[in-house]
């Protein structure tokens, strides 16, 4: 698709459905038909909501990894290159138009390349109504001089929320310096904006807790091990140490953790990068204690991981975790 995307093709594409056939023309050319949705959007599967502060924000929240081409796809190089051709910008804004059709109202994105232009065109030049909960990648060091001017930006741009992301967290941590994540959190909040902490390590939770940060929730991975690229027992020989292919190393004191932890979790890397089905690991992080799940998802994978979703909610499930938004 060469031509820009303009809003009277967006609100044909969206409205009337993202998925097109291709069908031949007398002439012998391709002419792509929209397939309308099958429910009228009132009666479409929508997702519950909880709060976070003051937002209301979708049980399911659209992650913005693979939008990015970051597929976290372990030795499979090509897999990049793979979802960057699939994922063109107007496949990107037909999958967040998607996303709100099913009631999906968040989007967790970090600040890469481009990423700002994107959503910036999406929300005021077609419309789009998601919210964004955002992460600075910017380094943080000592004064936080750099994470301050993105904070400000994003706020700038209308975001609704940001986090310290889990990559940055995890390193003040392993290097003794958790300190600078509880100024970074009071930075943000002192801006008028909602703010997280992100991580894939377990001492970053320990360490803010400990600390008293005044984070507005936390963004926690959590996965189960029992998938066929998972770590065994043996491989797990220190706490809290990284073995490529998975991002939670000690789901059960995550679960444990999180039992004392009074503020929001939205979980993520639920499904360790693609390796477990929706079906399991949803249930798995909602009985694990999650508030929400951060799902990547490409287009054709939201309606069904909706549909999971609401499956999993409905069922009788027994949290050790009271639900905290």
């Amino acid at each position: 698709m060469t031509a820009r995307l303009n809003r009277r093709i967006f609100v044909e594409k969206t409205l009337c459905g993202t998925a097109a056939l291709a069908a031949v023309t007398s002439a012998g050319a391709s002419a792509v038909t929209p397939i309308a949705y099958a429910q009228a959007p009132e009666s479409k599967p929508r997702v519950p909501r909880g709060r976070i502060g003051h937002l209301e924000v979708s049980r399911l929240l659209l992650g913005g990894n693979l939008l990015t081409h970051y597929t976290h796809s372990r030795d499979l190089m090509y897999v990049y290159a793979l979802t960057r051709h699939y994922n063109t910008r107007e496949k990107i804004f037909e999958t967040l138009a998607l996303a709100e059709a099913h009631g999906i109202n968040t989007l967790v994105i970090h600040t890469a390349l481009g990423v700002m232009d994107m959503l910036r065109e999406y929300r005021h030049k077609l419309g789009g109504k998601i919210q964004w909960i955002i992460c600075p990648t910017a380094v943080m060091e000592p004064g936080l001089a750099e994470f301050k001017d993105q904070v400000q930006m994003l706020v700038d741009e209308g975001a609704e929320a940001v986090y310290v992301w889990g990559v940055r967290a995890d390193d003040l941590v392993a290097r003794g310096q958790p300190d600078l994540i509880a100024q970074a959190v009071e930075a943000a909040k002192a801006k008028g904006v909602l703010c997280g902490v992100g991580a894939h390590d377990l001492r970053v939770i320990e360490e803010c807790e400990r600390l008293k940060v005044p984070a507005d929730f936390y963004i926690k991975t959590l996965h189960h091990h029992s998938y066929p690229t998972g770590p065994k027992p043996e491989d797990i020989t220190a706490p809290y140490k990284e073995i490529p292919g998975y991002w939670c190393s000690h789901p059960k004191e995550t679960i444990e953790l999180m039992q004392r932890v009074e503020k929001p979790w939205i979980a993520f890397k639920v499904m360790a990068a693609g390796a477990i089905p929706p079906s399991s690991a949803f249930r798995y992080a909602i009985r694990g204690g999650a508030d929400f799940i951060l799902a990547g998802m490409f287009d054709f994978e939201i309606a069904e991981d909706v549909r999971i979703l609401n499956e999993v909610l409905a069922a009788e499930l027994k949290r050790p975790r009271p639900w905290r938004a």
